[in-house]
C-alpha cells in the first residue's frame, strides 16, 4: 500500500496532483507549505492555492550522503545520492524539491520540469511512503 509521507501538502492521489500553498489575503504572498499567518504581514487571513504543477529550475545540486535528522529515507548501502533543485512555479512561488534525475550531466538551469509523487521510503508496516519530486519534461509532454 502507498501513502502521503506529508498528506496535508498535496493533493494527490489525484491523477494530477498539486502541491497545496496558501496566499495572503491582505498582501497576496504566498508561502508553501500552508501557513496559518502570513510572513510578509503576519495577518492570519491565508487560505488554500493550488501550486502549478510545472515549473523551471532556477538552481540545483546534487546531495551525495543521507541528510540529517528527521530525514527518513534509506542509509547506508541503500542510500542512492538524489538531485535537489529550487523550482519557480509559473509566477507564483519558488519551491525546493528532490529532484527524479540525479545526473549532474543531465540537470540544466532553467529546464522545464513538473511535479510527480513517488515512494520515498517504507514504513514499520511495509507501506511505502510517497511524496513530491520534480521530473524533466520530456519534449512534447502536456499534463
Amino acid at each position: 500500500m502507498q501513502k502521503a509521507l506529508a498528506p496535508e501538502i498535496s493533493t494527490w492521489p489525484d491523477e494530477f496532483p498539486q502541491l497545496i500553498g496558501s496566499q495572503c489575503g491582505a498582501c497576496s504572498a504566498t508561502t508553501f507549505p500552508r501557513q496559518q499567518r502570513c510572513p510578509k504581514c503576519s495577518k492570519a487571513d491565508m487560505s488554500d492555492l493550488l501550486l502549478p504543477r510545472r515549473g523551471t529550475v532556477v538552481a540545483w545540486t546534487t546531495q551525495g550522503f543521507p541528510p540529517g535528522a528527521p530525514y527518513a529515507g534509506p542509509t547506508g548501502k541503500d542510500f542512492v545520492p538524489f538531485g535537489v533543485g529550487l523550482v519557480q512555479l509559473g509566477d507564483v512561488i519558488r519551491v525546493e524539491g528532490r529532484l527524479t534525475e540525479n545526473d549532474p550531466a543531465k540537470l540544466e538551469f532553467g529546464m522545464e520540469v513538473e511535479l510527480t509523487m513517488q515512494p520515498f521510503a517504507t514504513d514499520d508496516d511495509g507501506d511505502e511512503l510517497v511524496t513530491f519530486w520534480f521530473q524533466p519534461v520530456r519534449k512534447g509532454s502536456d499534463s
